[in-house]
């Protein structure tokens, strides 16, 4: 199965488990929000340090307005493959579509490195 076509970029495999780590760090020394609804909100307000988005959820219009969202508002945003990965990392028993940093928390070292790794990728466009 293809990519689904709201994956605006390849995240590279050497990115994903630190993107999984920074949400599982944050989740517990910082402040993060779980879930599409929450994750656009934050995205709304410009208080997200960094978007998680799964690649394999279904359906697709569930999140595929968070990566046009993060464009207009300058938000960084990351795709992790597995929906089940991004709920485990953030400590909850259910699937997660997506999820929102917004304070790093002891993970911010990580989010800094994802966030410039991932303007790299996206051809140096940063969001600052």
């Amino acid at each position: 199965m293809g990519k689904a076509y709201y994956v605006k970029f390849e995240t590279p495999e050497e990115l994903v488990n630190p993107i999984l780590e920074a949400v599982r760090v944050a989740s517990s020394s910082g402040k993060v929000k779980k879930g599409t609804n929450e994750a656009t909100k934050a995205i709304e307000r410009g208080t997200s340090k960094l978007i998680v988005i799964a690649e394999d959820v279904e359906p697709p219009e569930v999140v595929a307005h968070l990566p046009i969202l993060c464009e207009e508002q300058g938000a960084a945003y990351a795709f992790v493959p597995s929906k089940q990965e991004l709920g485990k990392s953030l400590g909850i028993d259910i699937t997660s579509a997506a999820a929102a940093i917004l304070d790093a928390g002891d993970a911010q070292h990580i989010v800094d490195q994802v966030v410039s790794a991932i303007a790299k990728i996206k051809g140096g466009k940063t969001s600052k």
